[in-house]
């Protein structure tokens, strides 16, 4: 008969020895878990059960010992390898420190020690039945849902973190249009000098790492303040100007001599929303590399008054770029436009322009069978130094001039 000590081999007791040996069969996962994959969740989660690289190392070396590449079914997860084993398999690491650290893994539920009678570790056959001492990882795999529960909650939060930059990343850059064109329609207003400071401040805020809650404080009051500016801009002496501007950008474009409709020659590509160009899938890395994002010289008003179904699935204001930049990231999972197409445009476009073609996109959603087809292929050109999304919204705007 099997039985396993509390008192551990000529070490004191802990909180740790008097935890239950086995756990509730409800936590058990129902099926094997791969031993690496597990590791690296719990490298992703380390903080909340509050363990360290160096322990993370140390585990891994526990887990190289274990012949499956997989945790659980019926198979034994006891190893039982020397001290002198495990330094070196950890490139030479000196005993007392991979003890600590062991130490700290057992304290924190991850394994169990099962010493022998005279606390050596080996495995011991009486006929058919298998009894081995060492260190016992079925803690880890019983805590396998947990720590990929733990492990998804963190990377959720890392990307909540990662799109709020974003958003006060647009909202700086608004900030610095908006305080270059208010110089050339009224020079000399102090309004002016706040907008370029506080863009600059924020600029050297985000060489940091903020938090989700010092990045919430700054979207305030970046938000606060474009509102402000913006209601001042947008007063009646400038509105002649801003109609000025449109018309302006709609005969530059339609002096171009190719074709401004929706990126036919893509849409022609089929449901796979390829281009049949090979130029513009197979470019070279070093063009791949090359930071080919271009600010859209486009008004945003006229963006919107183009794409107005935007506005049917987004409540929000879109007053401003970051503020397109939201509605394209809310209405895009709805599209069936996946997160690393996404990515990709943001990479290659830039985020307004990658929000502009989300917006048309969705304006001729019943006419594109591959929205993310679609946009990879616009974002193959874009990386290639090809495109516009100029075109995309003049054609919009000349359909619902003909309706």
């Amino acid at each position: 008969m099997e039985y396993t000590p509390i008192s551990p081999f000529m070490r004191p007791i802990s909180r740790a020895h008097l935890r239950v040996v086995e756990q509730p069969e409800a936590s058990v996962p129902v099926r094997p878990v791969n031993k690496w994959e597990l590791l690296r969740d719990l490298s992703k989660a380390q903080v909340t059960f509050g363990i360290t690289e160096r322990d993370l190392t140390v585990l891994q070396g526990l887990l190289s010992f274990f012949p499956d590449d997989t945790l659980g079914g019926n198979v034994e997860m006891v190893v039982f390898p020397s001290n002198k084993a495990i330094c070196e398999r950890l490139n030479g690491m000196p005993s007392s420190t991979m003890r600590r650290h062991l130490g700290r893994l057992v304290e924190a539920g991850l394994l169990q020690r099962r010493d022998s009678p005279n606390g050596k570790r080996y495995v011991r056959k009486h006929g058919e039945e298998r009894v081995a001492f060492g260190f016992d990882l079925s803690p880890l795999y019983c805590l396998a849902e947990e720590v990929a529960r733990a492990a998804e909650a963190v990377r959720e939060a890392e990307d909540r973190v990662r799109r709020m930059r974003e958003v006060v990343s647009l909202m700086r850059r608004d900030l610095a249009a908006l305080a270059e064109f208010g110089e050339e329609i009224q020079p000399g207003i102090e309004l002016w000098n706040q907008l370029r400071d506080t863009a600059v401040l924020t600029t050297r805020a985000l060489r940091r790492k903020l938090s989700l809650e010092d990045l919430s404080v700054h979207r305030a009051d970046l938000e606060a303040l474009l509102d402000h500016a913006r209601n001042f801009i947008d007063g009646p002496d400038t509105e002649e100007m801003n109609t000025n501007a449109a018309r302006f950008e709609r005969h530059h474009l339609n002096s171009n001599k190719e074709s401004i409709d929706l990126e036919p020659a893509v849409e022609e590509g089929g449901a796979s929303g390829v281009a049949p160009d090979a130029d513009t899938t197979n470019f070279s890395a070093d063009v791949a590399e090359r930071d080919t994002r271009q600010v859209p010289k486009l008004p945003l008003h006229l963006v919107i008054a183009a794409c107005p179904s935007l506005k049917t699935f987004y409540q929000g204001d879109i007053r401003h770029w970051h503020q397109l930049f939201q509605a394209a990231c809310h209405v895009r999972p709805a599209m069936g436009i996946s997160t690393s197409a996404w990515d990709e445009a943001l990479r290659f476009m830039g985020p307004e322009q990658a929000s502009i073609v989300v917006a048309a996109i969705l304006e001729r959603f019943a006419d594109i069978r591959s929205p993310g087809g679609y946009l990879r292929a616009l974002t193959s050109k874009a990386a290639a130094g090809g495109f516009s999304c100029g075109p995309m919204i003049m054609a919009l705007m000349s359909r619902r001039s003909a309706a």
